[in-house]
């Protein structure tokens, strides 16, 4: 594929074009973050965290380096860019900036192995797909053991490639499982919203609804009748 990516490389990216397909990614900037901690020649995981991993502000592990998690997350954080596969665990560790501890690093190193195993992963977007957008969200009821809150997360589709994405904890304590995910779906919902304005701006307005998917029966009965 032609190379397109000496133009963007000073924002990291790396853009290549060939018969109708776009790819973007940060491969050589992964490379660099797994170089600068020492860790290329770490052994590959095959996803960045546990599932359900449960990470305390105080678990009695000793603190770490503060500056040097500073920079790891930071520079992890960037890479969400191109790579929202990352973006829950980076969420996750960020929350940990104020007194980082040997745990807290463990699994920031656990992220770097991840990367290791996916260097080349990006995003792929191909002038074969209709021009239709989807949306997918989820939530993780209570799942910061510090507060009890809940962390939402969405991601959008045009086409072939991911275009929008996001992963934060809810503003407030959510009371059930149900309501974390209904709190999920109206994020999305108002994105949906938004994307669907800015491509009619573009011209390329949407000729049907959006759908939006989710797992969770009974936020989907709720959406149908609030009452």
């Amino acid at each position: 594929m032609k190379d397109l990516g000496e133009l963007h490389y000073c924002l990291g990216l790396e853009i290549w074009r060939e018969s109708g397909k776009t790819i973007i990614t940060q491969s050589k900037y992964a490379k660099a973050i797994l170089e600068r901690f020492h860790m290329f020649e770490c052994k590959p995981m095959s996803t960045p965290l546990k599932h359900n991993a449960k990470l305390s502000n105080d678990d009695g592990s000793k603190e770490v380096n503060g500056t040097l998690y500073h920079k790891l997350v930071g520079s992890l954080n960037y890479l969400t860019t191109t790579r929202p596969d990352i973006a829950y665990s980076i969420s996750i560790l960020s929350q940990f900036m104020a007194k980082p501890c040997e745990s807290h690093w463990k699994e920031a190193k656990k992220v770097l192995r991840y990367l290791k195993g996916t260097l080349y992963f990006g995003i792929l977007y191909t002038n074969e797909s209709d021009v239709e957008l989807a949306g997918f969200f989820d939530s993780d009821w209570a799942g910061n053991p510090n507060d009890r809150r809940s962390t939402s997360g969405y991601a959008f589709n045009l086409g072939s490639g991911v275009v929008s994405w996001s992963n934060k904890k809810q503003p407030t304590i959510s009371l059930s499982s149900r309501e974390a995910e209904y709190k999920a779906l109206t994020d999305a919902t108002c994105e949906a919203i938004w994307l669907r304005r800015i491509l009619e701006d573009v011209g390329e307005k949407q000729r049907g609804p959006t759908s939006i998917k989710c797992d969770n029966q009974s936020s989907m009965k709720l959406e149908n009748n609030p009452i």
